[in-house]
């Protein structure tokens, strides 16, 4: 018969971070502005996607740099542009291949950043290839991950509104 002695301290060391887990942050991402009217187009699976993508780059960045702790983050995503055609896209213009066609993408993200300490702070930020010249990606939200990395990185350091 196997001992399985070794879980309570394992249970101990988890019991003793958990205070520690509940000042993480707290991130919510939603859609909004324009956006709003162009999640039939882009498809709501990847318009889904990209709010989870967008959420879990913040928590990581945030959890790895131990920045905000305690903080309830509020973002919403007001425009966002693929740089190739989305799965909805190529299905409602049968010609647009998803491989050769390329765009100027990228995202608008805003929101709020409520501290600790109840302060509410506003956030704001957008990054858009400036040419087709700059698209360098090969995935359809390139340009987008590229906005949610540099906006998590803006929070870490705390400039907060940008652009």
């Amino acid at each position: 018969m196997r001992s399985f002695a070794f879980l309570a301290p394992l249970a101990l060391v988890a019991a003793l971070a958990a205070p520690a887990l509940a000042q993480t942050p707290q991130v919510t991402v939603t859609v909004g502005g324009d956006l709003t009217e162009q999640v039939e187009n882009l498809g709501q699976r990847d318009v889904d996607q990209q709010l989870e993508r967008l959420q879990g780059v913040v928590e990581r960045r945030l959890a790895r740099a131990g920045a905000l702790d305690g903080a309830r983050i509020n973002l919403v995503i007001t425009d966002l542009k693929p740089n190739r055609p989305t799965w909805q896209q190529a299905a409602d213009k049968p010609g647009l291949s998803i491989m050769d066609s390329i765009s100027i993408g990228g995202a608008t993200i805003e929101g709020e950043v409520i501290t600790a300490s109840g302060e509410r702070l506003p956030v704001r930020y957008s990054r858009y290839s400036p040419s087709l010249a700059d698209v360098r990606g090969f995935t359809t939200w390139q340009d987008a991950d590229r906005a949610y990395g540099r906006l998590a990185e803006n929070l870490v350091s705390g400039r907060l509104v940008s652009r």
